[in-house]
């Protein structure tokens, strides 16, 4: 496997592939390759061909690895996967699973095209929640959700920002390729405000709180409730808004139509540090899992409710957390009688079900077909946070009807001189 993104959560990446002990890292690829965030790791697997464009990885040493790790910014996801999948590598990459809504849907035809075993990272279709909750749909016990109140209200790294314009322009460090980190991105002036994780906070790279934590959040609801892609994306509540940052807080509400027997549903998103949900009475306190992974910088505020869900269904109310994080019924005295059917064990941790799917022993859990339209619903969200209008989508057409310049976000920016061909894949 080749790796291409190995700073922060990159590297965690790289060390859990590795000790599935079926995988050997024969290549490093990043655009700030000796940067302080890089350097550990690089340490931990030395003397291994190093690479800052992974163009030229791919041309150099595409024959020597089978499958690619993509974990660099969301909005360089893209070029990198399609040119992994177009030369027949499997794929394992981070959330979001793109930057645009098109992108997304050119990666979900491109797995289907090259029949390549596909992951998008999102550890909890692959932990107890997402057993959990596929088994509490088909034995009824979670039936007829009308509601779901989701929430992440931890502080964020462009909270407390107020920007006019773009920053300034800053020399460019001598461990950066500035041309590759942009890939197929709209291009401004180099600014460190940009690196290390910082690039989440601004709309030309990043998914905000919404594109990062949603998944997390989201993901089983989203499948074994057939959500698919919403009727209507209405920003009730957008605090600070601007066109260039994501806002200080957002209210989102997704309207998704009947689907089957399923009745309508509304779900929605909280975040902004004192933007707290409505919840209802039994909560009593958020549910965390202990293996979720760290913010590459600081950590889940103590002092709101860690990330979080609620789901109204016909009978019960539930509460859960994000990642892998299991369900709880509330109010618990309303679980007490209740025959609840066993849920199965998770035979792979996500690294492992992708490389067995690599082998063909499992289907990646978080395939495209699964996370692609749970990051497409996402990124209606994300426009109507930068546009602050309510959105009417047709699920048929796949446009928004009602926005001209929002329907144009689906498609995003063209891509820079020198990027076009990676849309032709």
């Amino acid at each position: 496997m080749a790796f291409v993104g190995i700073g922060n959560r990159g590297a965690d990446i790289v060390r859990a592939m590795h000790r599935t002990s079926q995988v050997n890292v024969v290549a490093l690829c990043d655009t700030q390759m000796g940067a302080p965030h890089t350097t550990t790791i690089l340490k931990e697997f030395p003397a291994l061909p190093q690479f800052y464009d992974f163009r030229s990885m791919f041309d150099k040493m595409g024959k020597r690895f089978d499958a690619v790790c993509v974990c660099t910014p969301d909005h360089s996801h893209f070029a990198v996967s399609m040119l992994a999948m177009s030369q027949g590598k499997h794929l394992f990459v981070e959330k979001p699973l793109a930057h645009t809504f098109r992108q997304m849907d050119l990666m979900m035809a491109a797995e289907q095209k090259y029949k390549v075993a596909c992951q998008m990272g999102n550890q909890g279709h692959s932990e107890a929640n997402f057993f959990q909750f596929k088994t509490w749909v088909e034995a009824g016990i979670i039936e007829n959700v009308t509601k779901i109140t989701a929430f992440m209200n931890s502080a964020r790294r462009w909270h407390g920002m107020t920007v006019n314009d773009y920053p300034p322009e800053e020399p460019l460090p001598e461990s950066l390729d500035w041309d590759c980190w942009l890939a197929t991105a709209q291009a401004h002036p180099f600014n460190k405000q940009y690196l290390n994780g910082d690039w989440r906070g601004w709309h030309d790279y990043g998914a905000g709180a919404l594109g990062d934590w949603g998944a997390h959040i989201l993901d089983t609801a989203h499948e074994f409730l057939d959500l698919g892609l919403p009727e209507e994306v209405d920003p009730v509540l957008v605090e600070g808004h601007s066109a260039i940052i994501f806002p200080q807080a957002s209210t989102i509400a997704f309207r998704f139509p009947a689907r089957g027997l399923m009745p309508p549903l509304e779900l929605t998103w909280y975040d902004g540090q004192k933007n707290l949900p409505p919840l209802p009475p039994g909560f009593d306190g958020g549910v965390v899992d202990p293996n979720i992974p760290p913010p590459s910088r600081g950590t889940i505020d103590t002092k709101v409710y860690p990330p979080g869900k609620v789901i109204y269904g016909g009978r019960l109310t539930f509460k859960g957390g994000s990642h892998g994080s299991t369900l709880q019924i509330i109010p618990a005295a309303a679980a007490k009688d209740m025959n609840l059917p066993e849920t199965p064990k998770s035979p792979s941790n996500h690294f492992e079900n992708f490389v067995r799917a690599c082998r063909g022993e499992e289907r990646c859990r978080s395939h495209f077909g699964v996370a692609g339209p749970l990051c497409q619903a996402m990124a209606i969200g994300v426009i109507a946070q930068r546009v602050d209008a309510k959105l009417r989508f047709d699920r048929t057409t796949k446009r928004i009807t009602n926005h001209k310049f929002a329907d144009q976000l689906l498609d995003g920016p063209p891509p820079r001189t020198g990027w076009e061909q990676f849309y032709r894949m």
